[in-house]
């Protein structure tokens, strides 16, 4: 089971913290097991400026997290706290998976895990970030930005896009899922499995799958410069024909096609969803 630590510190705002803890804290029954979330942080804490939070764990917690949600804050003026970032910087030489939303990309900024990488953050204050962290190379035109083992988000819904979006990389989308085997894996028969996840989603689940899959060999045609071929292993399409056929059938050009217009900037990227 992925450990996902969700830390919270004084400044923090609450609307970034909620939609971490809306996706990644509630287990919903579509997949067993689910994520052991646990809210960590500062005691006493003010979070979004109206009230104190009594977390159950210290930042201590960030030392055993799989991957590690750092939230917005209120103030990017003010330096991050101290422990705060070290504790960060020492979760990513660890080799956890850094999670920023919105503005908290200045915590992992001041950890030094954006060094050398791509990132994100609200419009407002991405000039902000660029000049305070000028080995960080700031991308404002973005809803999230996927490196791997540090991601970023614009500001607040963006935020909760990119949670959708870990959860879906999460997914195990290059494994040759099969709707019995998911229905396994939620501890449901097959026909109780695609009748609450249709009515829930309002598609059935090889075709939530499918669009899934479309829509992780985007980011990955957009972000990289791995083949069809390996593209097309990497989110279970099987073969690069396989692949083509349906990214064609799906967005109305091939990848080849799709990532050269998408590298001359005639494509809004992942702002938008197949």
């Amino acid at each position: 089971m992925t450990s996902v630590v969700l830390a919270l510190y004084e400044g923090a705002m609450l609307f970034e913290a909620a939609a971490a803890c809306e996706v990644f804290g509630v287990d919903r029954g579509l997949a067993d097991p689910w994520y052991d979330f646990r809210v960590c942080g500062t005691q006493q804490a003010r979070l979004g400026g109206w009230l104190r939070v009594d977390t159950p764990h210290g930042l201590d917690a960030l030392a055993d997290a799989d991957t590690v949600v750092v939230p917005a804050c209120d103030d990017v003026e003010t330096a991050p706290p101290a422990d705060l970032v070290d504790a960060v910087r020492a979760a990513h030489e660890r080799g956890a998976r850094l999670v920023s939303l919105c503005t908290g990309a200045f915590v992992l900024a001041a950890a030094g895990a954006l060094d050398g990488r791509r990132a994100t953050t609200h419009w407002e204050h991405a000039a902000a970030l660029a000049a305070r962290h000028p080995r960080v190379q700031v991308d404002p035109d973005v809803l999230y930005i996927d490196e791997g083992s540090v991601l970023t988000s614009a500001g607040k819904a963006a935020g909760m896009d990119l949670c959708l979006h870990i959860v879906t990389v999460d997914g195990r989308l290059h494994e040759p899922l099969t709707v019995p085997d998911l229905a396994r894996r939620a501890n449901m028969s097959t026909r109780n499995l695609t009748r609450r996840f249709t009515a829930t989603t309002g598609v059935t689940p090889l075709r939530w799958l499918h669009t899934r899959r479309i829509h992780r060999a985007r980011e990955l045609l957009e972000t990289t410069d791995d083949s069809v071929e390996l593209i097309a292993a990497r989110t279970g399409m099987g073969t690069a024909a396989t692949l083509r056929r349906h990214f064609h059938r799906a967005l109305g050009v091939p990848p080849d096609t799709y990532r050269r217009t998408f590298r001359t900037g005639g494509t809004t990227g992942r702002n938008s969803v197949p």
